[in-house]
């Protein structure tokens, strides 16, 4: 029999809280082979991040191993010191750590930050190690990687900045990689080169992979085995096909019936308000909008990025118009046009009839207060200062809605409506998981009841079943209010559920627009096409049909 690489045994981890300590994982028993992919796999909060994090003893300051072994070759990682687990992390286990925003330093450049791990574990020189940096991050997915090493991590899109994270902890060919949530950000297309390289990882260096994800579509293409995990404890696990095709647990039976990716469209859109007679007037209508960037200087002189390219499209109150595309085609550039976040190269914006291409002042706040925005990444988006019940009336408070205990019966009643228990008024988003901290998000966007949200991945970083629950949540606020939303996603299984109509978004430009009905059943544009067939656990292309990276 294999001796396992990675064997942990009766795992316990607590948090230390104001109201005493809380248990995150109780008594977890999980191995890994050399060269298996192993899915951890159950609903936020479960405790399958904090199992990782474990591992490399990289918990928050107030978590704390309790009881248990990590076994990683000769070393229990539990009791190892910190010397030796320094030489441990980075050469021999790569972490791809769940959010790329507060992994990455803000104030260095991409190549400087993958070329520090070369230098530090002796794989490169101070010479050699910024071109061997370009190296890894080609094979990390980045398109043009010269120019991205020069960048900062505020200057990319968050699927880049991800594909940066990997890029980092696959620099030294470590024997195991612990990737917590490595595509959330990624659009299918790219998430497939990234796990493809990871896979390639796995054949060539006999690298294993401990996979945490929400995302059962990703661990049925490509884990061995799955390990579910609910309330800190391991509730079943085995071979991932027995497990997702028949499921023992009535909680595996659960996620996998909320699934959107491994089960038939479960449409939520609502049909909006009814054409007949007058069209009303678009409440959001973008005529021609162009956003234009200045790239750092390169080997052929400086360079403009057109990151939206004569894109025009309009939003009627009630409905849901989904801009879909891969990391860095302009979906959440042009999402900002639309809140004037950014100011447009060129083009126009209407809001309600009135121009607000210019808006400034007054009218801008105006407009924030009908115009909201569910951000991408939730641990960036909160302030870590603030309790959660702060965080979600915040916005009633800064136009004056209501008195105090009012924006308190109301912070109640929309962490009700995400999902979330009351006592979570109390708490910091520190000591929230990731797809909770995104719940309090989705709360925060809806405390003003806006005429438009515009809803920036997020759904990304939550499990199926809670993921469900907000999709529901967003069509039922949608056919009570009539509130528009700008959808922007990756994940063409959720577009589907919620979207009237979807753009498909390309280097800049729409390429393809109709009914979310019509771009599935029969999409026109190649590129389309591409990104259907990529979609998790769906049918596979061929390999001359293979995607090339933008």
């Amino acid at each position: 029999m294999t001796t396992p690489l990675l064997e942990i045994r009766g795992l316990t981890v607590s948090y230390d809280t104001r109201g005493g300590p809380v248990p995150a994982v109780r008594g977890v028993d999980l191995d890994v082979l050399p060269g298996e992919v192993v899915a951890v796999v159950g609903e936020s909060g479960s405790g399958k991040s904090t199992t990782a994090h474990a591992i490399t003893r990289l918990l928050a300051a107030n978590g704390r191993i309790d009881a248990g072994t990590v076994r990683f070759g000769r070393h229990d990682l539990t009791t190892l010191p910190e010397a030796e687990l320094r030489r441990v992390r980075g050469a021999q286990i790569g972490l791809v750590p769940q959010d790329p925003s507060v992994s990455l330093n803000p104030v260095k450049r991409i190549g400087e930050q993958v070329a520090e791990v070369l230098r530090i574990h002796g794989l490169a020189t101070r010479r050699t190690a910024p071109s061997e940096a370009i190296d890894v991050l080609g094979r990390a997915g980045l398109p043009d990687p010269a120019i991205r090493a020069r960048q900062y991590p505020h200057e990319l899109s968050g699927g880049m900045r991800q594909r940066a994270l990997i890029a980092v902890a696959v620099a030294a060919n470590p024997r195991l990689i612990v990737a917590d949530e490595p595509t959330s950000a990624l659009d299918v297309t790219v998430q497939r080169v990234i796990l493809d390289r990871l896979q390639a990882l796995t054949a060539e260096h006999g690298t294993a992979v401990l996979l945490v994800t929400h995302d059962l579509g990703v661990a049925a293409d490509r884990a061995q085995r799955v390990v579910v995990m609910s309330q800190g404890r391991v509730v079943e696990t085995g071979p991932t096909r027995a497990v997702l095709e028949d499921p023992q647990h009535p909680y595996t039976r659960r996620l996998l019936a909320s699934a959107a990716g491994l089960n038939a469209a479960r449409p939520t859109a609502t049909a909006g308000p009814p054409d007949a007679g007058t069209p009303a007037p678009p409440l959001v209508d973008v005529h021609r909008a162009v956003k234009e960037f200045r790239l750092p200087r390169a080997a052929g002189g400086s360079r403009t990025l057109r990151a939206v390219d004569d894109v025009s499209f309009t939003i009627h109150r009630g409905r849901t118009l989904a801009l879909v595309g891969e990391s860095g085609s302009g979906k959440s550039t042009t999402a900002r046009l639309v809140l004037r976040l950014t100011d447009p190269t060129g083009g126009r914006i209407l809001f309600d009839g009135a121009d607000v291409t210019a808006t400034r002042g007054e009218r801008a706040r105006q407009l924030r207060r009908r115009a909201q925005l569910v951000y991408q990444n939730p641990y960036a988006s909160l302030d870590p200062r603030f309790s959660i019940g702060e965080v979600i009336t915040e916005p009633l408070r800064a136009f004056k809605v209501g008195d105090r205990r009012s924006r308190l019966v109301r912070a109640r009643e929309l962490l009700d409506r995400v999902a979330l228990p009351a006592s979570t008024l109390d708490r910091r988003p520190a000591e929230l998981s990731g797809g909770q901290r995104q719940r309090v998000a989705i709360a925060r966007a809806l405390a003003l009841s806006p005429d438009l949200v515009v809803c920036d991945e997020p759904v990304s970083a939550l499990d199926v079943s809670v993921q469900a629950q907000v999709l529901d949540l967003l069509a039922e606020l949608q056919a009570a209010t009539a509130v528009a939303y700008l959808f922007i996603s990756h994940d063409l299984a959720v577009v589907r559920q919620i979207a009237h109509q979807v753009a498909v978004m390309r280097s800049g430009r729409i390429v393809e627009t109709g009914t979310a009905e019509e771009l599935f059943t029969r999409p026109r544009h190649p590129y389309t096409r591409e990104l259907l067939a990529a979609i998790p656990g769906g049918p596979r292309p061929s390999a001359a049909a293979e995607p090339t990276m933008p």
